[in-house]
């Protein structure tokens, strides 16, 4: 593994071309999957090459969660009001550079996405898992999987649930489901796909690319293709890309991905003059819950301090355990509130008859945590949270000792991660440079593109299956349109 970039091969030195399609994916996985039928529905002759022996990628591994909303047919049959410009005011707030565009085209499409979605052959249920948790335990088909109830974004738009489950119970392989539907769907429509194949270099005309070079064990070769679609995931199996972008992912055990999320597309990509965006940015996270009935206690730094809504989304609350002193931060919970976490990814430390004795085990500064739960329970008997605005059903006084503290440190943990950058696109995926301007015939979707999740602290579950569905369908449409204009010339 590097971070080497490759380096793209001229079309002229090209001496034979094993394929001639319009459009070439890279990569089997939700996206690749959605860009490959998309272009293929629109008419375009389309080769999915795959590095894996079989498709799914990362998207095979992940629970199944989709982000959607603006009204689904979930939402209408369990209740809950949802339209386009409450989800665009959401996800707008939680984003860090948010890209109105794509943020707009995402929720207004995103009714008409469920129902794409479902025509592939399943269907959502049409049930609400009303508890706070990570994912839903059977299968209900909606939850709330962001900080959408959270300060203050519940004040910024209604809130409204949106993280949709594929009809499969428990936590992984949800999404599985759907990429063996893309996979008949793509079979019906003519698209070939090679297993075991990679792509290793693209092939350039000028500023336009017009090809991909592959290798199958010990044979290669060249496809020649109108467009190229970029579907190869992020680079969190990449030691060297982690370090070098995002340090923090090296220093925990555990990340999630599939052994070909090594950054090579997002490299190819750069390779023929894309930019990138938000590389050092990452989804980490070692849920507290559920049960939720822990979130009513606090959740303090080393120095004894409040940093975060207790109530936020798992991922938001371990972005900013992050940006803390040493990336050390205690959930402290009374007797009377304390539960062990279902699934147990943050140690219980030890219990304590006082305070004191808390913080002197902990190594906090004497009468920091004493000072910031008086201050706590005063208001949380009021229900009242002046500070960080929690939910009034997670607000309760921890004054019945004993006291028991989790940790949350980075290291003690048990955190779990991927990476969240990648290439710059437009709102039809197409790859941009730095000053802006498209690269002809380059496409990027799905973890190696930069779109909706943009950090941790915004995420919310389904976001990628989302985006990676949505701009996958809307890159192999275009790069189709492309082709059919390419042919008209």
């Amino acid at each position: 593994m590097s971070t080497e970039i490759p380096a793209t091969v001229n079309a002229d030195e090209v001496t034979s071309w094993s394929d001639d399609v319009d459009v070439v994916v890279i990569g089997f996985g939700i996206a690749g999957g959605c860009a490959a039928v998309s272009a293929a529905a629109a008419g375009a002759r389309v080769l999915v090459l795959e590095r894996a022996a079989a498709a799914g990628g990362t998207s095979a591994m992940a629970g199944g969660h989709f982000y959607l909303g603006g009204g689904t047919a979930v939402q209408q049959a369990t209740g809950h009001a949802d339209s386009p410009e409450e989800m665009y005011k959401y996800l707008v707030a939680v984003s860090r550079q948010p890209n109105h565009e794509k943020i707009r085209a995402y929720c207004d499409g995103s009714v008409e996405h469920f129902t794409w979605l479902e025509d592939l052959g399943f269907q959502f249920e049409r049930s609400y898992y009303p508890e706070k948790a990570v994912i839903q335990p059977n299968t209900e088909g909606l939850m709330y999987t962001g900080n959408e109830k959270v300060w203050p974004f519940c004040e910024i738009a209604a809130p409204a649930p949106r993280g949709h489950k594929v009809p499969v119970p428990g936590d992984t392989g949800g999404a599985a489901l759907v990429i063996d539907l893309l996979l008949k769907r793509a079979a019906s429509l003519g698209v070939q796909i090679r297993y075991e194949t990679g792509a290793t270099q693209l092939v350039m005309d000028g500023p336009a690319v017009t090809g991909v070079m592959w290798k199958h064990f010990g044979e290669t070769g060249a496809v020649r293709a109108k467009s190229v679609i970029i579907a190869a995931g992020g680079f969190v199996m990449n030691k060297e890309m982690v370090a070098a972008f995002t340090p923090k992912l090296a220093e925990k055990p555990f990340v999630l991905g599939n052994t070909y999320d090594d950054g090579l597309g997002i490299r190819m990509g750069i390779s023929a003059g894309g930019a990138t965006q938000h590389m050092d940015q990452i989804f980490i996270t070692a849920p507290a819950y559920p049960p939720a009935i822990l979130l009513t206690g606090i959740i303090v730094n080393k120095l004894g301090q409040r940093f975060v809504a207790e109530d936020s989304y798992h991922s938001r609350t371990s972005g900013f355990v992050m940006d803390q002193p040493d990336s050390a931060a205690f959930l402290i919970v009374d007797e009377a509130h304390l539960a062990n976490p279902e699934v147990p990814l943050i140690p219980l430390i030890d219990g304590w008859e006082t305070v004191e004795e808390m913080e002197a085990a902990l190594g906090i500064p004497p009468g920091n945590l004493a000072a910031t739960l008086q201050r706590y329970n005063t208001y949380a008997a009021r229900g009242e949270d002046p500070d960080f605005h929690k939910q009034p059903e997670f607000l309760a006084p921890q004054d019945k000792g004993p006291w028991g503290a989790f940790d949350l440190s980075l290291g003690k943990a048990m955190y779990a991660g991927f990476t969240i950058g990648g290439l710059a696109t437009t709102v039809d995926g197409e790859v941009l440079r730095e000053d802006g301007a498209v690269i002809p015939g380059l496409y990027a979707v799905g973890a190696c593109a930069s779109n909706i999740a943009q950090d941790g602290k915004g995420y919310a579950s389904g976001t990628q299956l989302g985006e990676g569905s949505f701009f996958g369908r809307r890159a192999g449409a275009h790069a189709a349109r492309r082709a059919g204009g390419a042919q008209a010339r």
